[in-house]
């Protein structure tokens, strides 16, 4: 069994291991939490919800609890059956909270179901029943933004998915091309046949090339929002799925997607999985805004040593970089290494490897929509800061832009987008192949 408190003003439990509090020191620290919950008129004024949510992935499933006050609660988690028990004090049994059991869906990986309702005076019990075993990770967050105090409870199952054997797995034998008996159906193929034989082209294309699609933003994290109420999240996933489709039809590569449905990935986990599943590219699709409704067009970005090309490429890197404040990071459980991804001797050629694959995704944007800038831009995005990875951040347009936002919305203009995009990396592969790599032993 596992126990903990939370909300800055909860006093320990009495068998918290840190040791029971003293007598005077826990009625000193009640009267003083009584004194927060007691109107004036003699009756505890209990806190409401406001918003209930739940976000189910592959990877884990988040469940957030939002409120304007600071929310005070205390966990724990129970086996046989695998379950978890959170009390909120002093919250209101409301219809916000009474419809949390309705936010979950038969599809979700972790939870079976949850139940709500008032334990005792003055709180509300939350069990939460899951489908496996899971090692939470539960955490509150300070307003910001439109959103106020958030309680979050992020649900990861006891052994992390390796993101390189469920590339594995989703493989199709059908994508694999006659080759080493030793290699990895999946990771280590041989060449496709080109449909003409073209010396030139067998040495471009010697194994397949593995591009990381990472849709911005999710889940708690809508991004920007246009006038007719779009959310960039939305919209990006819709290209990249598309783009995904587009790659995996074309020889020699395959896409794997960051996220594939509404939920939020923190920015330095979307560079761990590019990195985990070896990719030779990484793309970062985005729908810009700016206060003016007037701006438009499409852009390039790659990542900057020396500061941002312009004050514009400066406030929109820090805008994309506020993503994991907004989705909702647990700071103490980052390792400190990814969470700082430091430049390294090896990025100068990885950004001039982005400079390359941004020209090229740039000039054939151009055939499709305005360009915002006729040259790639640079700034600080934290996304784009794989050491060893070629990387770019697309903005496809302006949802902030009223017609650009209607376009962003339609499947054909999606659809063009997608070919430019998966124009111009082609172009930069045929002029700069990737290199071999060690193959990967069989999974038996």
């Amino acid at each position: 069994m596992h126990r903990k408190t939370g909300g800055a003003s909860s006093p320990p439990l009495l068998n918290d291991s840190a040791g029971a509090p003293s007598r005077r020191h826990f009625l000193r620290t009640a009267g003083a939490t009584f004194a927060l919950l007691v109107s004036p008129l003699g009756r505890a004024a209990a806190a409401s919800l406001v918003a209930v949510r739940v976000w189910p992935a592959e990877d884990y499933t988040r469940i957030t609890l939002e409120s304007r006050a600071e929310i005070r609660f205390k966990y724990l988690t129970l086996e046989n059956p695998d379950r978890m028990v959170i009390d909120l004090e002093g919250v209101e049994f409301d219809s916000v909270i009474k419809h949390l059991p309705d936010r979950v869906t038969a599809e979700d990986p972790f939870i079976k179901l949850i139940r709500a309702g008032r334990n005792r005076p003055g709180v509300v019990r939350v069990v939460v029943e899951l489908k496996q075993g899971t090692k939470p990770q539960v955490f509150t967050l300070q307003p910001i933004g439109t959103y106020g105090h958030r309680l979050v409870l992020d649900l990861y199952p006891t052994q992390p998915i390796d993101p390189l054997l469920a590339l594995i797995e989703k493989s199709s034998p059908a994508d694999a091309a006659a080759g080493d008996d030793d290699a990895s159906p999946a990771i280590a193929r041989n060449v496709r046949e080109p449909a003409r034989r073209d010396p030139s082209a067998e040495r471009r294309i010697n194994r397949l090339i593995t591009v990381a699609i990472d849709p911005g933003h999710g889940g708690e994290d809508p991004g920007a929002v246009g006038r007719r109420g779009s959310y960039e999240k939305n919209v990006t996933l819709r290209i990249a799925r598309t783009l995904k489709e587009k790659i995996d039809a074309a020889p020699g590569m395959r896409a794997v997607l960051t996220r594939d449905g509404d939920y939020f990935v923190p920015l330095h986990k979307r560079v761990a999985k590019a990195r985990a599943v070896h990719a030779d590219l990484f793309v970062s699709i985005h729908a810009d805004a700016f206060v003016k409704p007037d701006a438009r067009g499409s852009s390039v970005f790659v990542l900057s040593e020396r500061g941002a090309s312009s004050a514009a490429a400066r406030w929109l890197a820090k805008r994309e970089n506020n993503a994991d404040l907004i989705g909702g990071v647990n700071i103490g459980s980052q390792d400190g290494h990814l969470a700082r991804t430091l430049l390294d001797l090896s990025q100068t050629a990885t950004i001039n490897d982005s400079m390359k694959v941004g020209k090229a995704v740039l000039t054939h944007l151009g055939g499709v929509n305005t360009l915002h800038k006729p040259h790639v831009e640079h700034a600080g995005f934290a996304v784009l800061k794989a050491p060893d990875i070629p990387s770019i951040l697309v903005e496809t347009a302006f949802i902030s832009n009223p017609e650009e936002e209607r376009r962003l919305n339609d499947r054909r203009y999606q659809s063009r987008m997608a070919d430019a995009i998966l124009k111009g990396i082609r172009a930069y592969f045929d002029e700069n192949p990737p290199l071999s790599r060690v193959r990967v032993a069989r999974l038996d």
